[in-house]
């Protein structure tokens, strides 16, 4: 496949910070588009340039095929031409080509493929799955979300000789040491690494090479996680790391128990400020009464 497409502008956007925002629910259980659009709109307002509707911290696998759908139409008329727009994809091949295609339709600058969740995965299976979707889709930047330290490197670069618009990867193993190998076997300038565990991965991967992280807490305090990559981009690891100090607590009570309330923490701490409510939909669950008071005081210390 070849394709008259540079991707600069897409690039550009992954070396950042990669927003999820969280689809809010209304009193009814459906999706909340007004609270979800004014949201998105707090980011924007706040400098965020990077937002990827229908990611995990968005509860992507708890909406319905129609609310997906939705959700990716309402962030590609607000953001405008203010954001890049990475849209998650994912599911069967035909779910996921149609969703890329939509999104391209409407204007989205990239996808961004979800991790394939079957029981077994094969290293050829995921190049062909992933190769599906990008071939569907050559006039628009591709990322796949990797979280399997099985993969090699080769691999993905073989995925990337094949794909042109596959441009970048969210990189999601917990091991710095891994990462930095693995990029530098797919291709270290081949790709933008953007480091998919967030803000306290962050200052370690890019000192092996990301340039964007991807953020949920960015939906509570978009300022400290545009403080935090920009202390990286100009090398000031203390300064990053005086970031990492402070929302270390947020992002350990996010990932407990396997990340049981990653996107709990981030609902509970947006409820205690009054953007919107605390619900989320199972298999997470919403936070017991005894632990909101903390998520509300670190959420209030941000806000001051």
């Amino acid at each position: 496949m070849t394709a008259p497409y540079s991707f600069q502008s897409q690039r550009a956007a992954l070396a950042d910070v990669v927003a999820i925002p969280v689809t809010p629910f209304a009193e009814d259980g459906s999706v909340d588009e007004a609270t979800y659009k004014s949201l998105l709109r707090r980011l924007l307002d706040a400098g965020v340039r990077t937002l990827t509707p229908n990611g995990n911290t968005g509860e992507f696998y708890a909406l319905t095929l129609q609310e997906r759908t939705r959700v990716t139409e309402l962030t590609v008329a607000e953001a405008g031409e203010r954001s890049a727009v990475l849209v998650g994809v994912g599911h069967d091949v035909p779910t996921a080509v149609d969703a890329a295609r939509h999104a391209r339709d409407l204007g989205a600058h990239m996808v961004m493929v979800h991790q394939p969740v079957h029981p077994y995965v094969s290293e050829g299976g995921w190049v062909d799955y992933h190769r599906a979707i990008a071939d569907a889709v050559p006039e628009i930047g591709v990322v796949p979300y990797l979280k399997s330290a099985a993969l090699p490197g080769s691999r993905l670069a073989e995925l990337g000789a094949a794909c042109p618009n596959v441009i970048g990867v969210k990189y999601a193993v917990p091991d710095a040491a891994r990462f930095a190998a693995f990029a530098r076997d797919a291709g270290l300038d081949r790709f933008v690494w953007v480091a998919g565990l967030a803000e306290p991965y962050a200052p370690s991967y890019f000192s092996a090479g990301a340039t964007g992280f991807t953020s949920g807490l960015v939906n509570v305090a978009p300022g400290i996680s545009l403080s935090m990559i920009e202390a990286l981009r100009s090398g000031d690891y203390p300064g990053a790391m005086k970031v990492w100090e402070q929302i270390r607590r947020f992002e350990e009570l996010r990932g407990a128990d396997a990340s049981a309330n990653n996107v709990t923490v981030v609902k509970e701490a947006l409820a205690s400020l009054g953007l919107c409510r605390r619900e989320v939909r199972p298999p997470s669950q919403e936070l017991p009464e005894s632990e909101r008071a903390e998520v509300a005081g670190i959420a209030a210390g941000w806000s001051l």
